[in-house]
């Protein structure tokens, strides 16, 4: 390409479209204000069709090319919704919303599939149609799943699908991706205890719950060490311990929370089963009781092997083949637009954000120069694609 002058003269009008999003954050599907201002954008720039409420929130728009001799249909995918985080970034465009802030990008992600949309539907240099799908609830409540089960695939004949995510150290000007699993499965848990309460001045009367959970932290941490095959990735983290409330009562019931991520669906359904069983019999040992709640939250993103190099072509078209990491490692983070690759194949993304605070910090701000790269990414895609 590598960036055309209508993508770089659309720069400056875009930034200012993210930065009004980043202003009014919305979080899970609760995004009617976002969705709207993409709705009416879509229909300013001429697409053929604007749907929104697909799962519940979502926003597709299509856009047809100057022909459809292919038959081919393409959609591109970005996340609307933001993080219940307060911002402490200080900047003029920073959240005017309480408790609630775009401490991810996807106010950017919105905001250059926005532009790549005002692109297409002037230029229309394609043989074939494009979905642009907005998606809520990305960050938790599964929001693609949501537009999956809507029917969004099958209404618009959505054939093959990719997304984008910024990536807070990769360099400004580098994207980066993989065949394969790319992002974890994303699995929570919940394991109660129940012992007996009693004085603490009395242990050998009481049944102590805040040791049987220690144990079960520790022990918990021998299934990746020695269950999985160390040639495989997995991680269990246990976040949240809560029991007790004072300093002389021993109390009747712990509760632990965590997060199991992993690559490979047969260490996942290990870890389910090993987990249940470590809690429980630890628990067992100290004449304590353990209930494991275990909640499959996202498939892991698994890139299809033979569409992965068309998005590494697009990338490469706009940054040169050596910017462009095709090998990159896996992430045990998890994205829900996992659900839309098992219903269509297609590949998953990273553009580089640059030396910035990482996602998910309230000091993270999405990186306006990398805006032109982005739109350009999806419009190389959709060309190469769908040559006219």
């Amino acid at each position: 390409m590598p960036i055309v002058n209508r993508i770089s003269a659309l720069h400056e009008e875009v930034t200012a479209w993210r930065r009004e999003i980043h202003e009014y954050p919305e979080l899970q599907f609760d995004v009617h204000r976002t969705a709207g201002i993409v709705a009416d954008k879509l229909r300013e720039f001429g697409c053929d069709e604007v749907v929104p409420g697909i799962g519940r929130t979502g926003v597709v728009g299509i856009i047809r090319g100057r022909s459809n001799a292919s038959g081919k249909v393409v959609g591109l995918r970005a996340d609307m919704d933001a993080l219940p985080l307060t911002e402490i970034t200080g900047l003029p465009h920073a959240s005017k919303v309480p408790g609630k802030m775009h401490a991810c990008g996807h106010d950017g992600h919105t905001a250059m599939l926005l532009g790549a949309a005002k692109y297409l539907a002037e230029t229309r240099n394609f043989d074939g149609t494009v979905a642009v799908i907005f998606q809520p609830a990305e960050e938790g409540e599964k929001g693609g799943e949501a537009m999956v089960l809507d029917g969004m695939m099958e209404r618009f004949g959505i054939q093959e699908v990719y997304g984008m995510h910024n990536a807070p150290g990769l360099p400004v000007g580098q994207f980066a991706i993989r065949p394969g699993p790319m992002l974890a499965a994303v699995d929570n848990f919940r394991i109660h205890v129940e012992g007996k309460g009693g004085h603490a001045a009395r242990p050998h009367q009481s049944i102590d719950t805040i040791l049987v959970g220690a144990h079960i932290v520790a022990a918990v941490q021998s299934i990746v060490a020695r269950n999985v095959d160390p040639l495989k990735s997995a991680v269990i983290s246990i976040c949240a311990f809560n029991a007790g409330f004072t300093n002389n009562v021993i109390p009747q019931t712990a509760e632990l929370r965590g997060t199991v991520r992993t690559h490979d669906a047969a260490v996942r359904d290990l870890i389910e089963v090993r987990l249940k069983e470590v809690a429980e019999k630890t628990a067992a040992v100290f004449g304590a009781t353990a209930t494991v709640h275990h909640e499959r939250v996202v498939p892991a993103t698994v890139n299809d092997p033979a569409h992965t190099p068309h998005a590494v072509a697009a990338a490469a078209a706009v940054v040169g083949e050596k910017a462009v990491n095709d090998d990159a490692p896996q992430i045990m983070g998890g994205e829900d637009f996992s659900y839309m690759l098992q219903a269509r194949p297609g590949a998953f993304i990273f553009i580089g954000q640059g030396d910035t605070a990482s996602v998910h910090h309230p000091a993270y701000d999405f990186n306006d120069e990398i805006i032109p790269l982005g739109m350009s990414y999806w419009a190389k895609l959709v060309e190469s694609r769908m040559p006219a």
